[in-house]
């Protein structure tokens, strides 16, 4: 009993904590992320590397009785009713090198948004070669969007696997975000939404840093191999 009891004060149980995780079954899992994050950690040099993503369908949330602050030995209060006053989609672009963002709300997300906001994406960035890592959703690939690459071959895109966009960079921008703009506002119409997430993104870009990518992709590899032991193991046991 004693060394039962010290071998856990050394690996305790948290069974209150939880996690998630997704095993992609594309074939070429491996190349796509040695290409993604060889763009990170080596990326062509003079090149601009974008990257790229929609945040879809923001709801405008508006508590129904005003927010209690924070005060002494009392925690911030809302009432867990709300009223919505509509979405947006947050079409946004980080510059890997510098952390900069740009970031455009529209009312739709189709093909033609995108395009749209990746051509102002990349103007700043004339005379460059530019790699833009996005996922896979079927508006990055209409033909209207091969049609503006072909006539750019200076603009190069690059697909995280699918299941895996934790590998897109302002993926984790968006969580940040989410925490410290938009999941504790209150917004008492779509216009005022639209006005947080444009104040937060120039305030981002005042003091804006990039993030640093430490994971190589042998790494990364590495991890989701024993993430798929450990399921294929558990799988056995539950079939035995």
């Amino acid at each position: 009993m004693p060394c039962h009891r010290q071998n856990l004060a050394y690996r305790p149980l948290k069974p209150h904590r939880s996690g998630t995780f997704k095993l992609s079954k594309v074939p070429a899992f491996a190349e796509r992320v040695a290409d993604v994050i060889g763009l990170y950690l080596a990326p062509p040099g003079g090149a601009v590397v974008l990257s790229i993503d929609e945040k879809t369908q923001i709801q405008a949330l508006d508590r129904t009785q005003p927010v209690l602050p924070v005060a002494f030995a009392a925690s911030e209060k809302r009432t867990a009713d709300y009223v919505r006053h509509g979405t947006t989609n947050l079409f946004a672009a980080l510059n890997v090198s510098t952390g900069e963002v740009l970031g455009e709300c529209r009312p739709t997300r189709n093909g033609k948004d995108f395009l749209a906001f990746l051509k102002k994406a990349v103007k700043p960035h004339a005379g460059k070669d530019i790699h833009v890592v996005l996922d896979n959703l079927s508006t990055h690939t209409t033909p209207e969007v091969r049609e503006w690459l072909a006539k750019n071959p200076h603009v190069h895109f690059h697909f995280t696997p699918v299941g895996s966009s934790w590998l897109n960079q302002i993926e984790i921008w968006f969580g940040i975000l989410t925490r410290q703009s938009i999941r504790r506002g209150t917004f008492a119409s779509v216009n005022v939404l639209i006005k947080q997430i444009r104040d937060y993104i120039n305030s981002w870009n005042t003091t804006a840093k990039p993030f640093t990518w430490t994971a190589t992709a042998g790494e990364v590899l590495a991890k989701v191999r024993l993430v798929a032991t450990n399921v294929k193991k558990l799988v056995n046991n539950n079939s035995n």
